[in-house]
């Protein structure tokens, strides 16, 4: 007997539409759902392989406890209960020993539901330190700038309304393979006509399909901005009415820009002078004009104020709410987003100031890790995090509750993270598969796939929500991460269950739910809530800032003593910056770019996904290579001035799509099928030989992972 169940796919940010054929019990196939609002029918390879991650036979099945030294891999099978009296009783004795905030919980990328339960559960336990491991590079720079100048967070993969614009700038981004369905829109717009603007060291897919290609050299990405901007300015081809109505501080922007003119803009950059015009021109006079950029911008120190200098443009341009530009986001009445149950950006669940100041990083990162204006993000970096850990400073974290993140093969600088995660006396890790930050723990808990649970999706959509819901009951005696953190409350008498308050899972998701006057049965029979969308919304309610204006200059960061205006620093380690290196170290590297097959460090032990790209691939210049004696195939050392006496092998890809002067580099790599504990995570982890030592971005902590130095080397 076959059944197919409209649900949402979790295996990337996207939440895709799905339906999912169930024959006897048993997930058989995974097909798009054209129904979907915002994907549309679109799906993945990625989602086409879950029923052999589902049925993966290395998945963790029970509860296990540690019976060796820590990262022995010598493992008993115990009971939930067992497991839930362990760590309760080892927490209490944390609390007791230290203080409730030694306790931390650390969380990956979403849209897993572990954010909200890691989060939950820490300021249940009286602890304000909720880490992430990549947040610093990857979303916070964004929000943080998009609620400063905007108000909103507009341009990630909510904001670009793709379909109605006519002109559509993606700047350090590569949604065909990282946002399949929005990369989709990208091409559905281009085929009608739209102009395309692409910004990026690689010749990415979408270059090729683009009007304007500019290859920037790493790093260097807010020159090219102010420099555009410069332009805008210079030609008048701002939108005079929005600037004089509707943004603040425009008058102190041309004292920054002016010194970027197009020449010099060229010689930072390695743009040609002509494209950077015709970019300005082709972007300022093609309206509505779509601005979208991703994490590559954010991989830098000067994070925030390249991402200011971004906002800005769709400010000057007044491309901002109105149709095929970038949209503010609608919620749905009544929902409460996932956002809303983090970090107090739900009044319910608020931390009290005392805890709030506790928080590691407070006073160091107030926009990221303090109580200000940016509500729903807050968190500990995870630097700050390893610190205390190996330290102390400023006081010892004890305990870790980990899911869904994997440390020490996504953060940087992964061997001392290691060393940090050794020293705890408790670490729970709560995952699909026995990863290598789970070979350290103490207890490993066994959570649900995405096939086998009731969820909420609301991550990447703009106005509409969706149900995901479970297409099988949980195998073996895997349990919801939410499921978890309830259960592990109700054995800590002294928990706070305020930020808990649910008896079970149910009853979380009615919670979310029950506002807009559905149940969450019957939102999985709908199957999907959306809301007409409105633009120009602030021409009733202004932007949501101190002054109600686009805030070109920033009196957030003016309170707080950063630069209100976007600024340009060149990377700490670059031929500019530090030409004395360049002898031992003549190449700038690249890491993070996508591939549709994996999402970071997952998928690797995915037969469908692994024979898609089996190994860690470096992508050099046929020129480069040839210099260096390198073929196409051969393993090569990778070695940076960040860490130095660390290195790491990948496999050169040839390619002339890059700048004989950058390689590029896979990220995340780790091998299943390699000895435990490590699984081989130290061989070919670019993340090695990166650091997440200071210099950082002074507003959020982003460090260089694009744009520094290396070399690269046979044996």
């Amino acid at each position: 007997m076959e059944k197919v169940i409209r649900t949402c796919c979790q295996s990337s940010h996207c939440e895709c539409g799905v339906m999912v054929h169930v024959t006897d019990g048993k997930v058989t196939k995974i097909a798009a759902d054209p129904q979907h609002p915002f994907t549309r029918g679109f799906i993945c390879v990625k989602a086409q392989a879950q029923p052999e991650a589902l049925y993966h036979p290395d998945r963790l099945k029970y509860p296990l406890r540690r019976v060796g030294g820590r990262g022995s891999a010598k493992w008993e099978r115990i009971s939930w209960e067992e497991a839930l009296q362990g760590i309760a009783t080892k927490l209490g004795e944390i609390k007791e020993t230290y203080a409730p905030e030694s306790f931390a919980s650390i969380h990956g990328t979403g849209p897993r539901s572990s954010t909200a339960a890691t989060t939950l559960l820490a300021h249940a336990l009286g602890s304000p330190n909720v880490i992430s491991t990549d947040l610093h590079i990857c979303y916070a720079p964004s929000t943080v700038v998009g609620v400063c100048t905007f108000g909103h967070s507009v341009m990630m993969e909510v904001g670009p309304d793709y379909l109605a614009a006519n002109c559509i700038l993606v700047w350090g981004a590569n949604p065909v393979a990282s946002h399949g369905p929005r990369g989709r829109d990208i091409l559905e717009a281009k085929r009608r006509g739209a102009k395309l603007i692409v910004v990026d060291p690689r010749l990415i897919p979408l270059a090729r399909q683009a009007d304007l290609w500019l290859q920037v050299r790493p790093g260097t990405d807010a020159a090219l901005a102010l420099g555009i901007i410069h332009i805008l300015i210079e030609e008048e081809l701002y939108d005079k009415d929005f600037v004089r109505n509707w943004c603040h501080g425009f008058e102190k922007l041309w004292d920054r820009v002016k010194s970027f003119t197009p020449e010099k803009t060229a010689e930072i950059t390695w743009v040609p002078v002509e494209k950077i015009r015709a970019a300005a021109r082709m972007y300022a006079t093609t309206k509505p004009t779509a601005t979208h950029h991703r994490v590559a911008l954010e991989h830098n120190i000067n994070s925030t104020q390249t991402l200011r200098a971004l906002n800005i443009l769709v400010a000057l341009t007044g491309n901002i709410d109105v149709e095929g530009g970038n949209l503010i986001s609608q919620p749905v009445e009544g929902y409460v987003r996932g956002h809303g149950l983090y970090a107090g950006g739900d009044p319910r669940f608020k931390l009290s100031p005392e805890v709030e100041e506790k928080r590691i990083g407070s006073k160091q990162y107030p926009l990221i890790s303090g109580s200000g204006p940016v509500r729903g993000l807050t968190f500990v970096h995870a630097a700050l995090s390893v610190e205390a850990m190996l330290t102390g400073n400023p006081y010892p974290l004890k305990a870790l509750y980990c899911a869904g993140g994997n440390p020490i093969v996504n953060q940087q600088n992964v061997k001392r993270v290691g060393e940090a995660l050794r020293k705890l006396e408790l670490l729970v890790v709560a995952d699909f598969f026995m990863t290598p930050t789970a070979e350290l723990a103490d207890y490993v808990l066994p959570v649900t796939h995405w096939l086998e649970r009731d969820e909420c999706c609301d991550g990447m959509y703009l106005n509409t929500i969706a149900a995901r819901q479970k297409a099988i009951e949980p195998l073996f005696e895997c349990w919801d991460d939410m499921k978890i953190a309830i259960e592990l409350v109700k054995r800590l008498p002294w928990a706070d269950r305020r930020f808990i308050p649910w008896n079970d899972t149910d009853e979380f998701n009615d919670f979310r739910v029950r506002g807009t006057g559905l149940s969450f049965e019957a939102f999985k029979k709908q199957g999907y809530v959306t809301v007409p969308r409105k633009y120009k919304k602030y021409e009733q309610s202004g932007f949501k800032t101190p002054t109600g204006k686009v805030e070109i200059f920033s009196t957030v960061f003016e309170k707080l003593g950063y630069d209100p205006l976007p600024a340009f620093t060149e990377p700490p380690q670059s031929p500019t910056s530090t030409p004395e290196l360049l002898k031992d170290y003549p190449l700038i590297l690249i890491t993070g770019g996508r591939h549709i097959g994996y999402f970071h460090s997952e998928g690797r032990q995915i037969p469908q996904l692994r024979k898609l790209v089996p190994d860690p691939l470096i992508q050099v210049h046929p020129s480069t290579a040839k210099e260096l004696g390198i073929s196409a195939g051969d393993w090569v050392w990778v070695e940076t001035p960040q860490v130095k006496g660390e290195r790491v092998q990948l496999r050169v890809k040839l390619d002339t799509d890059i700048d004989p002067r950058v390689v590029h580099a896979d990220h995340a790599w780790w091998f299943p099928e390699r000895p435990a504990p490590e699984h081989g995570c130290f061989d070919s982890n670019i993340a090695v030989v990166l650091t997440d030592d200071p210099p950082r971005d002074p507003v959020c902590g982003s460090v260089p992972t694009r744009g520094t130095l290396c070399r690269i080397y046979r044996d």
